[in-house]
């Protein structure tokens, strides 16, 4: 067995549900972002990593609509990405990004889009996503909101380049 406890390279399978308690246990806020009192969506589609029964790593994704500029255009969302605290800095958020982003180029939109702290955008920037310039509005339930997280895109098809304008994501988010 190698040192980060797998026999082969870990591999990253579909899920028919995702609880965050697998992997998290009842930490109160996991991913750090309760403090902006945001209302999120659940993903659609989960995809993870386990090893021995436990789940090591998850990433979802659920399509949603946005507007660039005023053009209307559906994006896949990419949220919920949390790896085992025990098993971080072995490449597991790198796999299981890549294997949901595989899902993801077969969903139709042109371009995938995330939300997270600025102090993992840099892990993000390492996989290829690039930050959006400027603000981007998101839905809550007291109308749109600034969102104050950054907000990265990824290219789901080769030669796909992030339109100009300002962002609206018509929907809550990820």
């Amino acid at each position: 067995m190698s040192a980060e406890g797998f026999t082969s390279a870990p591999v990253v399978v579909r899920m028919e549900a995702y609880d965050r308690s697998e992997i998290f246990g009842e930490a109160a806020d996991p991913f750090g972002v309760d403090e902006w009192g945001l209302v999120w969506l659940p993903k659609e589609y989960h995809f993870g990593i386990r090893s021995e029964g436990r789940l090591l790593a998850h990433a979802g994704l659920l399509v949603l609509p946005l507007s660039v500029g005023g053009s209307r255009m559906d994006v896949v969302g990419l949220g919920g990405v949390a790896v085992a605290s025990d098993r971080r800095g072995r490449g597991l958020a790198a796999r299981v990004v890549g294997g949901a982003l595989e899902h993801a180029r077969t969903l139709g939109p042109e371009f995938a889009l995330l939300f997270c702290r600025p102090d993992v955008s840099g892990l993000y920037a390492r996989l290829g996503w690039n930050e959006v310039v400027g603000d981007v509005e998101v839905e809550q339930p007291e109308g749109p909101v600034t969102m104050p997280l950054r907000t990265m895109w990824f290219p789901l098809r080769r030669g796909s380049r992030w339109p100009e304008g300002p962002v609206r994501l018509h929907s809550r988010p990820m």
